[in-house]
């Protein structure tokens, strides 16, 4: 019952708990505590709106792949914290290979997106390498 709940929120976050309990076949009120449930287990972490970059004048997407120093691998959640904290940043991901960090970012054009790579994150000094790459389509199921 809990995943087709789920399943309705994944498709429509906005759904009412109305609209949710009919299209699972239960009643409101179960509903209602089973998804109050299922935040406070953490199994729902937030229900967000997904906006369009481009409608906030930020059309170019970009993957940033970035390499620590050898050194700074113990300051891993302080950077990736700093990381959040940069307004141009979608997502934050903590990944094997090698590179350690791959940020998507939303930026107005090519040179904000140069900027960012170069004035931000290439100057810190835990940054040993970055690779850039652009972004042609965001597809989403």
């Amino acid at each position: 019952m809990d995943r087709r709940i789920l399943d309705v929120l994944a498709t429509d976050a906005r759904a009412t708990n109305a609209a949710i309990a009919a299209r699972v076949g239960i009643a409101a009120s179960t509903c209602h505590a089973r998804v109050r449930a299922l935040v406070e287990r953490g199994v729902i972490r937030g229900f967000r709106a997904d906006v369009d970059p481009a409608a906030l004048g930020r059309g170019l997407e970009a993957l940033i792949a970035i390499r620590l120093q050898a050194g700074a691998r113990k300051g891993l959640e302080a950077f990736r914290d700093y990381l959040l904290t940069l307004p141009d940043v979608e997502g934050v991901f903590f990944v094997t290979g090698d590179r350690d960090f791959l940020l998507h970012v939303a930026v107005a054009d090519s040179d904000a997106l140069r900027d960012l790579v170069s004035k931000t994150l290439s100057v810190r000094p835990e940054v040993a390498g970055t690779s850039t790459t652009v972004i042609f389509e965001h597809a989403r199921p």
